[in-house]
């Protein structure tokens, strides 16, 4: 039973190792990171959502300054009692009626409401479609970091995994002296420590990698995890010379969601204006024509006279004589549909005028609503104008203290490597302790994982200010 566990188990493990072998076949520069972002980013595809919405409301409101026109056209039967549409009679017959008309409707003045929704409409979908460029420009820069934690993530592991294997060598040598009994045969036991200490790191730097593999896989929306080429990515440490308010100045030219606030400003600007011109008049023409068919309607034909008995009587003499009369006789036609159509059309022009005496305030409260919408909007860009020179010069802080950690890391690197060099030898030969080596080993790792660290963490703070600069290469 348990041997065949053992089986099924190693099947599965050799089908996952598969499984993951396939998943990470795919191998992307940060370029081709950048593009799948750019396609398959959720936060962009939102923009580029209410990018093309304020396109169609700025396209519907251009067409709002155009006359409406509007047609209609209806046919029916009715049984029972009814009124004749032709004679305005009452009729109790079957009747089938149609009637048509065309419509046209057309404002005049409105106090230029709609000629300024147009403007605003315009002014948003500018809006819009800044921010979208501003969120492309934000996932080029989340790709760009997460592409290098990444990058400073594996240099870790690579350093763990280099620090496991000097170890085991040392171990290696210790066993020999501990099968022969020679040397303090607690070196060998704090050895087994020492590499048991190293697998554990290499276990935590594999599973910073995998999450910033993770984090990477969620900008790009994808399910497939990933491996990056590297061997074109120059990640040279060198002073970076701006300063904290040149960039920030440069960001006023050229960060485009600065522009985007302007143009909400400008846009709720204009919402006072159209909210303005519920206080005037609005003058439009309309004009119309119409007609109608029904099937009882029919025109009469004189075909003769005939003498014909009113019902009533004379007396002559003691004799009752009747009473005749004279009638035309006619000859009843159905009107065709199309005679009754021309005939019963009518047409009908006029100018309409409302004006707006009281409407409880509410035009009044409109107004009030949409100069706080421009306050808002001041308000908002003026936090951002804040927050990113916040931003700006507590990242170029970092930056500098990250360059200054680099420089005094790299002394530190290679002092702690020649005294590793030393008691190495030393401990090999005897004439040097245990805890001086591992002290000595454990100094230099440590030195070198933190400047591997101060070099990403450097180089990071510089993609971040050129970000703000305007460069997002």
């Amino acid at each position: 039973m348990i041997r065949t566990y053992l089986i099924y188990t190693i099947i599965s493990l050799m089908g996952w190792a598969s499984f993951a072998q396939n998943q990470i076949d795919n191998t992307y520069s940060l370029e081709e990171c950048i593009r799948i972002a750019l396609e398959n980013n959720l936060d962009v595809k939102s923009a580029s959502i209410q990018a093309n919405s304020a396109k169609v409301n700025h396209q519907q409101s251009k067409a709002d300054l155009l006359p409406s026109i509007n047609g209609n056209f209806n046919l029916g039967v009715n049984t029972g009692r009814s009124i004749d549409p032709f004679t305005n009679d009452f009729i109790n017959q079957e009747l089938t009626f149609s009637n048509a008309g065309l419509s046209i409707d057309a404002t005049v003045f409105n106090g230029f409401r709609l000629i300024n929704t147009t403007k605003q409409n315009r002014l948003n979908r500018k809006a819009s479609e800044m921010e979208l460029e501003a969120a492309k420009q934000d996932i080029t820069l989340r790709v760009t970091l997460a592409y290098l934690q990444i990058l400073n993530s594996k240099a870790v592991l690579e350093l763990a995994e280099a620090r496991l294997k000097t170890t085991q060598q040392q171990l290696k040598i210790q066993e020999d002296f501990y099968t022969n009994e020679s040397g303090n045969p607690a070196d060998y036991t704090d050895i087994l420590g020492q590499v048991a200490n190293d697998e554990t790191s290499i276990v935590v730097a594999r599973n910073n990698w995998n999450n910033a593999r993770l984090n990477l896989m969620r900008l790009l929306n994808t399910g497939d995890m990933i491996a990056l080429e590297t061997k074109d990515f120059i990640l040279e440490v060198s002073p970076y010379e701006t300063s904290a308010d040149a960039i920030y100045q440069e960001a006023l030219q050229n960060w485009i969601t600065f522009k985007a606030g302007e143009l909400r400003i400008e846009a709720a600007k204009k919402g006072v204006s159209i909210a303005k011109a519920q206080y005037t008049p609005t003058v439009s023409v309309f004009g119309g024509v119409n007609t109608n068919y029904s099937s009882a309607a029919q025109t009469f034909t004189a075909t003769g006279m005939s003498i014909v008995e009113t019902g009533d009587f004379v007396s002559l003499d003691g004799q009752n004589l009747p009473v005749l009369s004279e009638q035309t006789n006619f000859d009843a036609q159905r009107i065709g549909f199309r005679d009754q159509w021309d005939n019963n059309l009518n047409t009908v022009v006029g100018l309409s005028v409302q004006i707006p005496f009281f409407n409880g305030l509410r035009a009044s409260n409109n107004v009030k609503l949409e100069k706080n919408r421009v306050n808002e909007s001041m308000v908002a860009l003026e936090r951002t104008h804040i927050d990113i020179k916040n931003t700006i010069t507590q990242v170029h802080f970092d930056m500098t203290t990250a360059y200054e950690r680099y420089e005094s890391l790299q002394k530190q690197v290679e002092a702690y490597q020649e005294s590793y060099r030393v008691n190495e030898i030393r401990f090999n030969n005897g004439i040097s302790n245990f805890l001086n080596y591992i002290t000595s080993k454990n100094n230099l790792d440590n030195a070198q994982v933190n400047l591997v660290n101060a070099q990403y963490e450097y180089l990071l703070r510089v993609k971040i200010l050129e970000y703000y600069r305007g460069n997002f290469n």
